[in-house]
């Protein structure tokens, strides 16, 4: 059964009383409670249908000792008054059993005092029924098969919504709460002609229904894109411009935040480590992340630790101006957080990214691909070949053969490759199509050189 607010908050600190009275110094209270609905067709059968209601409360407790502060995490879905309380004490027992960190401990002050309405989630499709999301995935899945005879099978194609309830605590004297909502559609259909078979997919997310897009639209993008990747063929081994898609370009915003984050910083695992100030990428390179972008779907008023949420400019006409801090890498680095401390029930904060993306520029794809005598359109990735130590870039690929303006076959089984730093200061091209799929997004983009690896 699904507790109300001010049900869950007085669970929240009575755990947050029970972790003092068992002698913890300072603790965090995060109590998440969650409906998810999930439907899948292929074909003309439904394939699979869930609907959960969860729930879980994470206590972390930290205890003074002579060499910092020593830490543990306990969760639970039990919230009867007496379990939480056991959690509790267990907490502070465990805690006392770790080795002390001077650095550990919650955030000094700066706690969110505003707690703006950021449009997470729209009330009437609280009780959004499960045949309406049913028919959804029917819609995109009879508009993909029927897109093309080509198109003889599929994945099947997948409907979701859910709804969650969040409530952080400390005992620094913050207690906050928020609501929020995320539905998403996706269709993935199978191509075949002669030999060749080929499968794609195309999806659409967002925070209210009415801004998903079209259900039979998804299936007929899907198939388009699976269509058009029948007979790829592999090409000679050569260096060349190389335009990754929209589906594809947030993989290289998602990589340089995560380069930047501070826990990379500190451990001294990431190629930026003494690059802050500096000019890292084209000057047409700006990327935000943004934690209280209105709708988005990373958006959030406090962070995991209960700092507030902001702007945070990681990267401005090429310039490396921040890093991504939560409370801990930031005193690791001696400077403040920038909010973006992330955690689950059962985890400790970490740095997370809310609502990443690069500014878009003014060119569209069609428009990229008409000005490329020789290149490559990437449209998928494939495998994990980044190493964020060096640099070094290193991904399988599929896509499309450009020349002279023109798209003239599909491309598989090829690796593309490069040193992420030169690819960064490489980028001669930025779309305008900046379309949200998930908490990070970009357009377009072109990178003026890469090694293509083929024949």
């Amino acid at each position: 059964m699904s507790a109300s607010q001010q049900e869950m908050e007085a669970v929240v600190q009575h755990a947050l009383e029970s972790a003092a009275r068992a002698g913890a110094s300072q603790t965090d209270v995060l109590l998440v409670e969650g409906d998810d609905r999930e439907v899948r067709v292929r074909g003309d059968e439904i394939e699979f249908v869930k609907q959960a209601q969860e729930r879980g409360l994470g206590i972390r407790a930290l205890v003074d000792g002579k060499e910092g502060r020593q830490t543990s995490i306990v969760s639970t879905s039990d919230l009867a008054p007496d379990a939480v309380a056991r959690m509790a004490e267990e907490a502070v027992a465990l805690a006392r059993a770790t080795a002390a960190d001077p650095t550990a401990g919650l955030p000094d002050a700066g706690f969110a005092t505003d707690l703006p309405d950021l449009g997470l989630f729209d009330p009437a499709d609280q009780n959004v029924a499960l045949d309406a999301r049913i028919e959804d995935a029917k819609r995109a899945e009879a508009a993909a098969r029927d897109f093309d005879p080509r198109i003889d099978n599929s994945e099947g194609s997948q409907a979701s919504s859910g709804h969650a309830r969040v409530v952080y605590g400390n005992s620094q004297g913050f207690l906050g709460s928020y609501a929020s909502a995320s539905h998403g559609l996706f269709a993935e259909p199978l191509a075949r002609e002669g030999d060749s078979m080929q499968r794609d997919y195309w999806m659409t997310s967002a925070r209210r229904l009415a801004d998903l897009e079209d259900a039979a639209a998804v299936g007929r993008k899907a198939a388009e894109r699976a269509i058009r990747r029948l007979g790829g063929k592999r090409v000679e081994t050569c260096e060349v411009p190389v335009i990754f898609d929209g589906m594809t370009a947030p993989s290289l915003i998602g990589q340089l935040a995560s380069c930047a984050s501070g826990y990379s910083v500190y451990r001294e695992s990431t190629f930026l480590g003494d690059k802050l100030g500096e000019s890292i990428a084209a000057s047409a390179v700006t990327i935000i992340d943004d934690g209280r972008l209105p709708g988005g779907l990373g958006s959030k008023p406090f962070d995991g630790e209960g700092q507030p949420t902001r702007r945070n400019v990681l990267v401005d006409n090429g310039v490396l101006k921040t890093w991504l801090l939560d409370t801990y890498s930031g005193r690791k680095l001696d400077l403040p957080s920038t909010g973006s401390a992330a955690r689950g029930t059962g985890s400790a904060p970490r740095v997370g990214t809310t609502n990443l993306w690069l500014e878009p520029g003014e060119q569209t794809l069609d428009e990229m691909i008409g000005e490329l005598d020789r290149g490559l359109v990437v449209t998928e990735l494939i495998g994990m070949g980044f190493n964020p130590t060096t640099g070094d870039y290193s991904r399988g690929a599929a896509g499309l053969w450009v020349e002279k303006g023109e798209v003239v076959h599909p491309v598989e089984e090829i690796t593309i490759a490069g040193n992420f730093g030169d690819m960064l200061q490489s980028i001669d091209r930025i779309g305008s199509e900046l379309v949200w799929r998930g908490r990070t997004a970009a357009p377009p983009l072109r990178i003026a050189s890469m090694t293509l690896a083929g024949e």
